[in-house]
């Protein structure tokens, strides 16, 4: 059986540093405190800053055969501490074991996909001779690291998201600061634990660093830093946008993401799907289905079976290998979101199903005839709730899923190529998923949203471009 340790460091310039026991973290189901965390002081963020300028030259001149050995040696590390991955995210995220293994399989992704992209930072030579002036000229270009970046993580993927700042920096050869989520900081803890094996990274290449918000500031506002890149909240991430001063800043933030269901579709397979989308660890997804798009002439049948299903879902401890809700990632969230239903219903919404509260346990909820002016449709739910309107014309159907602030991913269950194509042109979002959900994702694609869902792309290689400049050389040829 697995265990966790009473008290986990925090890792300041490669090193696991223990200068308090400041930060507890509970499990999300029962609410006790789990373990404890070292807890970061402005002294130590500054010391972690002060250490990636100093890692900034030794990082950059690493050969990329060393970027990828240290990344194919925390693939190693992470399939032999599988289960105490996933036992962690069990505890620290309330998240089901089923749910938690497939987030460690997808940290391995994406520190897999690193390794491979590590030794593929290409350039290319470009012709200059493009008028008289500048016959015997000729171009070349190359990236090279940005420079000292700054992360900070959220709570609902404690591994996965903070695998795609990390991995990509490694790969880029950028050393870093890292907060993660205070709720969820072990999954990027072990993560420090396991670089702290690699001896080739320069002292400085890396700081996980647990921190109050407060605390937290000089992740934004240092001017050493050269890159921000934040994943949590619309209103968090905007704000600290606003204070990032000359770094580049990359937001992935929230949404209300849609699905359309045609008359076409296959019903059983669009079932099975949008009840994982909608309802995989407890809702607690950006790209978590949260608005349900359904064409007229099924909805009556469709609605029936989404409703049959979602009553079937088990809830409760997520260590038990059938339980497929488990608790939100504390009662204050389970409460804000218990109550934009009861809002949603006084204001003539139907409750279909779900609706009860008990503690941090929110039942899945499917509700229809909501308002467009209820928080249940025009912002992030990021729990297990969803809403259901009809359609019966696909460009109205297309309208529905653009009218939100927000655009990060949509689905759309159709056998229509052309529909697909119509979608992919007007959609305002990141990116179209046909025939499966909006939760869809895998890691190595581009990854990212529009409007108030954010501003680039993850995915390994489009972070490292971020991660990076471009660097132009022009030769005279005499």
């Amino acid at each position: 059986m697995v265990q966790l340790k009473d008290v986990y460091p925090l890792y300041l310039n490669n090193k696991a540093v223990q200068p308090n026991t400041d930060l507890a973290v509970t499990d999300k189901f029962t609410g006790e405190v789990a373990f404890r965390t070292a807890l970061a002081t402005p002294d130590i963020i500054e010391e972690a800053i002060a250490g990636t300028v100093r890692a900034a030259e030794p990082m950059a001149r690493l050969a990329s055969y060393e970027k990828q050995d240290v990344l194919n040696h925390c693939v190693t590390r992470f399939k032999q501490r599988f289960d105490e991955l996933a036992y962690s995210l069990c505890i620290e995220a309330g998240k089901p074991i089923k749910d938690a293994e497939g987030e460690v399989s997808r940290l391995i992704d994406t520190f897999r996909i690193a390794a491979e992209e590590s030794t593929r930072n290409y350039g290319e030579v470009q012709p200059l001779d493009i008028s008289p002036r500048a016959k015997g000229y000729m171009g070349m270009w190359k990236r090279v690291p940005i420079g000292p970046c700054s992360f900070i993580s959220p709570f609902n993927f404690p591994l996965n998201l903070a695998a795609h700042k990390i991995a990509p920096a490694i790969a880029m050869g950028c050393p870093f600061v890292m907060k993660p989520a205070s709720m969820t900081p072990l999954g990027a803890i072990i993560m420090g634990e396991v670089l702290a094996e690699c001896d080739v990274l320069p002292e400085g290449a890396f700081s996980i660093l647990p921190a109050s918000r407060d605390g937290a500031d000089m992740f934004t506002t240092d001017e050493r830093l050269k890159l921000l890149s934040f994943t949590g909240s619309p209103g968090v991430g905007w704000a600290l946008k606003a204070k990032a001063g000359k770094k580049k800043v990359i937001l992935e933030l929230g949404g209300n993401a849609a699905v359309i269901v045609d008359k076409d579709a296959d019903l059983d397979h669009a079932l099975e799907r949008i009840i994982f989308g909608a309802f995989y660890q407890s809702g607690q997804s950006c790209i978590g289905v949260q608005r349900i798009i359904i064409h007229e002439d099924i909805y009556d049948r469709f609605k029936a079976m989404l409703v049959a299903k979602t009553a079937t879902l088990i809830a409760g401890n997520p260590k038990d290998r059938d339980t497929f809700i488990g608790p939100m990632i504390s009662v204050k969230e389970a409460t804000r979101l218990k109550g934009w239903i009861d809002d949603a219903v006084s204001a003539g919404a139907a409750l279909l199903c779900g609706g009860k509260l008990d503690g941090a346990m929110l039942e899945a909820t499917l509700l229809e005839g909501v308002p467009r002016t209820c928080d249940a449709v025009v912002e992030e739910a990021f729990g297990p709730l969803a809403v259901l309107t009809k359609f019966n014309d696909w460009d109205e159907a297309l309208a529905q899923v653009n009218d939100s602030k927000f655009g990060l991913q949509a689905g759309i269950f159709t056998s229509n190529i052309h529909q697909v194509l119509e979608a992919w042109d007007v959609l305002d979002v990141g990116g179209v998923v046909v025939n499966d959900v909006s939760s869809y994702r895998v890691d190595n694609m581009p990854y990212g949203g529009v409007k108030d869902s954010g501003l680039g792309r993850e995915g390994i290689r489009f972070a490292m471009e971020d991660m990076s400049e471009i660097r132009n050389l022009v030769i005279r040829r005499t």
